[in-house]
């Protein structure tokens, strides 16, 4: 198989120094520190680290995060405004505790939160924290890059950016669905615009068209991607060569890694598919030297089950057990083909960033704006779908996907026209 030659990641200077347009005339302010926010669920968070990472500030930035209650009642309160969830599990596990105890209610939580979460190095968010930081800091260190992604994270980068906004730069990622003002650039994929295409309007009733979001087309400030943004990149594809040397370098040729992800509300799936992905597995194992499979976090028991039974003991396959060392970089790096179910936007994105192979099993079940992506993908050659007639030794390539630089590349012009540069 030819080698895949991947394109250098643009450097926060993008090469050969500051272009003019960062320089030539410059009198502001600049920004050298960023602040994260995030909700704890990876695909979201690594949106955001990769932007924060292409930007040069990988090491200068500081992670926050929205934590909303989970199980229980709470999977059908999710619904709700985060503040108000947080509150309303709060009433509903101290009646509980009230109940069977017979104590003294503890205090109210704040509305953002209020102690640590999670890692002991990540803050629960809270914007009237966040918003003096930048205002202590701003004349010695310069504004603040705020970076955000999530449903949960829109009421606090906006509040930041009402109360602060000469002090912070407020990059929101994922679309906020209304008032998009609220932030200073939003990062989305082009997809979560399909519901304005007339092939989505013709899916919603006339009565229903009004209250579908977005209602307007992008305006100036909003940066359109194809899939979704994440953290690698050639650079941290050739760190990940050689940290996973020793692993994958003894394995057959060529290697083929499956991800495996979890059904979505626009892409339904159960065993069916399992058995349609082993029977497609089973059919191109003569091509292939050696099989990884992994599965995400959301992947239902069922759908595990199916493949680690009728795989689990075939002499090419590796089944990775989703325990550390996390071995997706190491997989990326090494792969020569890849296959990824339909349902991850982030996975895939992934995958189609290396430039190598890309087949997705079970885009047919895809829906709605997850469709749209899918159709995007495949009307630029990136990805092929998995039918298990793919002989795995033949490879084709395209150009990769770029999204993560290009993103970057857009902030860069929009500090720019605000009179602030990024100098890490």
């Amino acid at each position: 198989m030819k080698p895949i030659r991947l394109p250098e990641p643009p450097s926060p200077t993008f090469g050969g120094g500051v272009p003019d347009i960062f320089e030539v005339g410059f009198s502001g302010a600049t920004v050298r520190r960023a602040v994260v926010i995030g909700t704890g669920f990876p695909g979201s968070e690594n949106q955001s680290l990769g932007l924060v990472r292409a930007l040069g500030l990988a090491d200068k930035h500081v992670l926050y995060r929205v934590t909303r209650p989970r199980g229980g009642i709470n999977e059908w309160l999710h619904w709700l405004p985060v503040s108000l969830h947080k509150k309303l599990d709060y009433l509903i596990k101290q009646i509980i505790f009230l109940t069977s105890r017979g104590k003294k209610l503890a205090p109210l939580p704040s509305e953002n939160g209020g102690g640590r979460v999670g890692l002991l190095s990540v803050l629960e968010a809270d914007a009237k924290q966040i918003i003096a930081m930048a205002r202590e800091t701003c004349e010695k260190d310069g504004p603040l890059l705020v970076v955000a992604s999530g449903r949960d994270t829109i009421s606090i980068a906006s509040s930041i950016k009402r109360v602060a906004s000469q002090n912070v730069f407020v990059v929101q990622i994922q679309h906020p669905r209304s008032n998009l003002d609220r932030f200073d650039l939003v990062i989305t994929p082009r997809h979560d615009y399909y519901p304005l295409t007339p092939h989505a309007q013709e899916q919603v009733p006339k009565f229903l068209r009004r209250w579908i979001t977005p209602r307007d087309p992008p305006d100036k400030h909003v940066v359109l991607t194809v899939g979704a943004l994440h953290q690698i990149d050639s650079a941290a594809l050739r760190s990940a060569a050689s940290a996973w040397h020793d692993e994958f370098a003894p394995l057959p040729k060529p290697l083929l890694v499956v991800n495996i992800g979890g059904p979505t509300r626009h892409c339904r799936y159960g065993a069916d598919l399992a058995k349609q992905l082993t029977t497609c597995l089973l059919s191109v194992f003569v091509s292939c030297g050696s099989v990884r499979i992994s599965f995400s976090d959301g992947t239902p028991e069922k759908v595990s089950y199916v493949i680690t039974k009728e795989l689990g003991n075939n002499p090419k396959v590796y089944i990775w057990d989703g325990q550390d060392p996390n071995m997706q970089m190491g997989h990326l790096a090494w792969a020569d083909a890849f296959v990824v179910t339909a349902d991850s936007v982030s996975l895939i994105s992934e995958a189609c960033s290396t430039g190598k192979p890309v087949y997705v099993i079970g885009a047919e079940r895809c829906t709605w704006k997850l469709s749209d992506f899918h159709k995007s993908l495949r009307e630029r050659g990136v990805v092929r779908p998995f039918t298990g007639s793919e002989d795995i030794s033949e490879s084709w390539s395209y150009p990769p996907l770029n999204d993560t630089a290009e993103a970057a590349r857009q902030v860069h012009e929009a500090l720019a026209a605000r009179g602030w540069r990024l100098r890490p």
